[in-house]
């Protein structure tokens, strides 16, 4: 909304700017001076009476005309009401400006001569018009998308071939652009019929303009277990090896939609052509979003036990090392959760010894990001020199970290974390003389 600019207007008119002439309110919107566009619109002429209230919350997004803007809350006035100074507020704000022994005019702070306040009915109307107008055009514009929304819906179901790809386009710029078309979608079937479209048959032109459209819906539990279903999985996959950058976000997203919650079987996930296709995805820097929404999914991935084994194989622990430096904090801490998840294997905590640059990278990354982050970072580390501690623990060493342990002892982070970073601190002393180590830390800390 836009911030209030006091004016010289008074209590029926405003001054318009480069003119200087006092203009009629209504005549302002009649003029189109205030968007009034087409002339002002009365509830009489729909014979429907709309709470403004109700209208203001559902038009927060729109322009309004700063005449209408209370000078005190800087929100449109419901109520209007006029001083004996000629300026307007809304008349909850002007009397609690009262109570608080306040007796001069806020906008200007002359002195008030009489503290009498008189309703503003011509800029009530004005208001309540206009509001009007812009609601009954929004309520239009909602109903044409959701009635081309229906009329989609039902082309789908009757055409093939190049027409059920154009359709599939149309619907989804539909549901992309207004939350109206997704409620009217979902409320009439269209996610069992755009779950019917996927199958070992579709063409990668329909099922990427479906995935689309899905990916913006909200599903019942019913649809995800049709969606689960092999075949089906299976499609997204190979769009999401194949597709665009787009087409790949959106096939992410939706099997992390899919897998979302316990109630489902980790042999969705387990297929190394879609994990090869996440870490493909990761591993784009081209691409940001695509970057977050393949760490989404490996994060999710993860989380199930039986699958980190099969992440690990295809060499996610080095790829996942490399990207770190230059990650955001966001897509960083997701990284090093799937981390840990897989030094919790053997196979992942030695993938992770091998990478020369992972024991460096990750000492950097401590109290350098988030609390989050170190906690992460102490867990992998912890893995990794518990499995070889004399090569490990000293390379940690070298590369600070007995200097950053110090650090998170003597912060203010939690209590877990400072006794990991006491219990690894030890663990990396035990190949020094004490002499030795502390001269280590001295040396560390003085460099960084």
């Amino acid at each position: 909304m836009p911030m209030y600019q006091p004016s010289s207007r008074g209590r029926e008119g405003f001054e318009v700017s480069g003119g200087g002439q006092v203009l009629d309110l209504e005549t302002a919107v009649k003029d189109g001076i205030l968007g009034g566009g087409g002339g002002v619109v009365h509830s009489c002429a729909t014979g429907e009476k709309f709470d403004l209230k109700k209208m203001i919350e559902e038009l927060d997004s729109i322009e309004i005309p700063s005449v209408f803007i209370c000078p005190i809350s800087l929100e449109p006035m419901q109520d209007p009401v006029t001083l004996c100074t000629g300026q307007t507020y809304e008349r909850s704000n002007i009397l609690k400006w009262f109570s608080l022994g306040h007796f001069t005019c806020p906008t200007t702070m002359q002195e008030l001569w009489d503290d009498s306040i008189t309703p503003n009915s011509t800029l009530y109307q004005l208001i309540y018009s206009w509001f009007t107008q812009k609601y009954l055009a929004m309520k239009k514009r909602s109903e044409d998308v959701q009635g081309r929304a229906l009329e989609l819906l039902e082309t789908l179901k009757k055409v093939k071939g190049q027409a059920r790809v154009q359709a599939l386009k149309e619907l989804r710029q539909v549901v992309s652009a207004h939350d109206s078309a997704k409620k009217t979608v979902v409320d009439n079937g269209g996610v069992a019929l755009l779950s019917s479209l996927l199958g070992p048959f579709t063409t990668h032109a329909v099922g990427s303009e479906a995935i689309g459209i899905l990916v913006n819906l909200d599903f019942s539990s019913d649809a995800k277990t049709n969606l689960r279903q092999p075949a089906k999985v299976s499609l997204m996959v190979d769009i999401l090896n194949e597709g665009s950058i787009d087409t790949k976000i959106n096939c992410t997203k939706l099997i992390e939609t899919l897998i979302d919650g316990e109630d489902f079987e980790s042999e969705i996930v387990s297929s190394l052509s879609l994990l090869v296709g996440v870490l493909r995805l990761v591993k784009d820097k081209r691409h940001p979003n695509g970057v977050l929404a393949g760490l989404r999914l490996l994060k999710m991935i993860c989380s199930h036990e039986s699958v980190r084994n099969s992440v690990v194989s295809i060499g996610a622990v080095p790829q996942l090392v490399e990207l770190l430096p230059t990650l955001n904090p966001e897509c960083l801490e997701l990284a090093l959760y799937v981390l840990e998840a897989l030094c919790t294997l053997p196979e992942g905590g030695l993938a992770l010894k091998n990478c020369p640059s992972a024991i460096p990278a990750i000492v950097k990354l401590l109290m350098k990001v988030s609390e989050s982050c170190t906690h992460f970072a102490l867990s992998i580390l912890w893995a990794v020199c518990k499995l070889a501690p004399e090569e490990c623990a000293a390379l940690a060493v070298d590369a600070g970290l007995a200097a950053k342990l110090l650090l998170v002892i003597q912060s203010g982070c939690n209590p877990v974390l400072k006794q990991r970073s006491a219990e690894l601190l030890k663990l990396c002393s035990l190949n020094y003389t004490a002499t030795l180590f502390i001269s280590k830390c001295k040396l560390t800390r003085t460099i960084q």
